[in-house]
Order: C-alpha cells, then sequence, then structure tokens
C-alpha cells in the first residue's frame, strides 16, 4: 500500500436496521462472525441487524455487539483483500474491532469482550441513571470550566472530544441539565443525547474493575500495527497495559480529537472508516485543516468495500 493508512470502527450510535445483510449476501465468508456474535450473546444479534425492529438494535446490550459484528465483518473482507491498517483506532465501543484490526485480539475474543461490556454497561446504567449532552461552539478549556461549575458535588464528566468544539458532557442529570444552562449562556449551542446511560462517566464505574477481572482470561498480544486509544490517544504495545487502559476506558473520555490529530501528525493520509454509517469520516472532515491533503472511504457495504479495493492496492 503506497499510503498510510488508518482504519476507524464506528461506536454506538452509528447502528440502523439492515447493517451488514448485503455483505451476507455479496460474501456468504462472512456469515460466520454473525453466527458467533449470536452464539456469544445468547441472543439473535444477526437478526436485528438485518431486520431490526431498530428499539431493541438500539439497547445498548444489543447494539455495541451488532456494530462490532459489522465492523469485523468489513475488516475482514479488507483483510482478505490484502488491505491492512498501519495505524488503527476504534470510537468507544470501536476499540473492541479496533483490536482486532491491530492484531491485539483475536475475532472471537474481540465480541466475548464487547459481549461483557455491553452487559456491565446496561447494568450500571439501570443502577445508576444518567444523562449526556453535546455541547457545540465551545473548546475544552471552556467546557472543562463548566463541568468544574455545574458539578457541584455530583457526578460530571466529558465523555467525548470530537471535535475542537463538539465536546459531549456525561453524568447525573441535574448536574448535565446546570451544564446545558451554562453553555447556553455562553452562547454555545448544548443538545441532551437520547442515550441511555451516561457512558465514560464516574456513574460506570462499577463495572471497570469486573472488566478489568475478565480480561484476565482473555488473551490479549503485542500489536502488529498501531493502534491509538481512546482514554491516552497514545500507542501502547504492553498487552497487560491494554488491559488496564481498555478497563478505565468505561470511565475515561473519548478523546477522539485527540486520537485524530496524532494520526494526521505521523502523516496518516488515508482514512478507511469500516462499519456502519460515517459519522468517523464526518468528525475527521472537521479536525482536518484544509491543507491535509486527505483521501477517506467508508466500508459498510459491497459498494464501498469495491471502491477501497479499486482505490487502493
Amino acid at each position: 500500500m503506497g499510503q498510510k493508512a488508518a482504519f476507524l470502527f464506528p461506536g454506538q450510535g452509528s447502528q440502523f436496521v439492515g447493517m451488514g445483510q448485503e455483505l451476507v449476501k455479496r460474501f456468504p465468508q462472512v456469515e460466520g462472525i454473525f453466527r458467533e456474535t449470536d452464539r456469544i450473546c445468547e441472543k439473535p444479534i444477526a437478526k436485528l441487524c438485518f431486520e431490526g425492529p431498530m428499539s431493541e438494535l438500539t439497547l445498548t446490550e444489543n447494539c455495541q455487539p451488532a456494530i462490532t459484528a459489522v465492523s469485523l465483518a468489513c475488516l475482514s473482507l479488507l483483510n482478505e483483500s490484502g488491505i491492512t491498517a498501519d495505524v488503527s483506532a476504534g470510537h468507544s465501543v470501536g476499540e473492541c474491532a479496533s483490536m482486532v484490526s491491530a492484531g491485539i485480539l483475536s475475532e472471537n475474543d474481540g465480541l466475548k469482550l464487547v459481549h461483557k461490556r455491553s452487559s456491565l454497561m446496561h447494568r450500571e446504567a439501570l443502577a445508576n441513571p444518567g444523562h449526556m449532552a453535546a455541547v457545540i461552539g465551545l473548546d475544552m478549556e471552556a467546557v472543562m470550566e463548566i463541568v468544574a461549575e455545574a458539578r457541584a458535588g455530583e457526578i460530571l464528566d466529558v465523555a467525548n472530544h470530537n471535535t475542537a468544539r463538539q465536546i459531549v458532557i456525561t453524568g447525573q442529570k441535574d448536574a448535565v441539565n446546570r451544564a446545558v444552562q451554562l453553555a447556553k449562556e455562553k452562547k454555545a449551542k448544548a443538545i441532551p443525547l437520547k442515550v441511555s446511560g451516561a457512558w465514560h462517566s464516574g456513574l460506570m464505574k462499577g463495572g471497570v474493575d469486573e472488566f478489568r477481572t475478565f480480561m484476565k482470561d482473555i488473551p490479549f498480544s503485542a500489536p502488529t500495527s498501531e493502534m491509538i486509544f481512546n482514554a491516552t490517544a497514545q500507542s501502547e504495545a504492553d498487552p497487560e497495559r491494554i488491559k488496564d487502559i481498555m478497563a478505565n476506558q468505561l470511565v475515561s473520555p473519548v478523546r477522539w480529537y485527540d486520537s485524530m490529530r496524532k494520526m494526521l501528525d505521523k502523516g496518516v493520509n488515508t482514512f478507511v472508516e469500516v462499519g456502519p454509517k460515517t459519522v468517523l469520516a464526518g468528525l475527521l472532515k472537521k479536525i482536518a485543516s484544509p491543507d491535509h491533503a486527505l483521501t477517506v472511504f467508508t466500508v459498510q457495504d459491497p459498494e464501498g468495500l469495491e471502491t477501497v479495493l479499486e482505490k487502493i492496492s
């Protein structure tokens, strides 16, 4: 591959009914990934991907393995065609597929990991209800000031630093509402999100140690290609340290902006969003400066795959 390429794996919110269906019809070899997802999760995740209903597909314990299965199907077809990533990253749950791309996990173990992760997050969200909101138009320093002022002894954190001026906050309902009001007073947009839990906040802390314990029995390998992790916006080679990063990811912000800037600074010029929708491609276009000569692809269906195979060799 002449280009320096990154694979980006989407997170929760990118799901849609019908995702993956055309891939299985055109490339029957990926059906095994969906069968294995059903087996591990002990429910018909593939049917939810292909047929819905959306109300069930969107549930955290279904949505996370569903997105991961579609992403892994796309990844397997890329790899089968000889296209691999120089560097990978995943947005939140997308890190489970990203670790497969980087050679840290097998497909099967990536699916086991996402099943456990989604179950823990669903459990913690029921036990510790919370809210999230997107703040648009303020930089990280300004949002951190708002969070500090609005917290007032409650749990309130930054969940996602998506672009320079698109930041998601997360935590207890009243604290999030106070932060939303403060953001509006600063003439920013503040949009409450329809989510079932306060992801990446201290409200998820009850799942951290259990997730860490679960990972003790999952074989992690040193990466065969680079991966940039959400919680640190850095790469890591030590498998035990990677397990620790992934456990803490439940309560750490997704440093997507920093991660993408790091890739751009490394000279990555070809990006492939691997999985449903085009959310990460859209964020990247807001992060990269106009002088970056980038090529951005999305692979979520046979047509997207064919485009990448034609353009990348």
